[in-house]
């Protein structure tokens, strides 16, 4: 029987720690498909990459934007949208579900006077990829991803 002495348990947390383990961390809220609703996706995600220790922006904006289409175009009554926000290694996803997917998104410049339309050309130029798939009938789903810092989702 071997017994452990204090200076073998000194010289054991003194050795190097391994590699980090990077996070897998998720957040996702059926949201109503009102102003209302998307401004709430914008805080939620704020507030929920705070509490991650991950920057806010330029997630928020991506959110706003995303949120505010699904509200605007891809709004059917009586059918909430899914705000989805994920982490793996050092890339964070957003996604927007909305109940229309019989309507693709567009990603088109606008008339130089149009008020809007200008929301997808935004998330392009934030994001460092965004796409949009079909999901199950009715929905379809617009996504974005940013890289993050690798020191910010390293585990503690």
């Amino acid at each position: 029987m071997c017994a452990a002495t204090l200076g073998d348990v000194k010289q054991q947390s003194a050795a190097p720690k391994a590699q980090p383990e990077y996070a897998f961390r998720n957040f996702s809220v059926r949201l109503s498909p009102t102003p209302r609703g998307a401004r709430l996706a914008r805080l939620l995600t704020a507030e929920q990459l705070l509490s991650w220790g991950l920057p806010v922006d330029p997630a928020r904006q991506i959110v706003a934007e995303l949120a505010a289409n699904a509200v605007t175009h891809g709004r059917v009554p009586g059918r909430d949208f899914r705000l989805t926000a994920y982490v793996i290694g050092t890339t964070l996803r957003i996604e927007v579900t909305d109940t229309c997917g019989d309507r693709p998104p567009l990603a088109q410049a606008p008339a130089e006077d149009a008020e809007s339309g200008r929301g997808l050309a935004l998330v392009e130029a934030l994001a460092d990829r965004w796409g949009w798939g079909p999901g199950l009938r009715p929905r379809k789903t617009v996504w974005a991803e940013v890289g993050l810092p690798p020191d910010a989702v390293v585990l503690n």
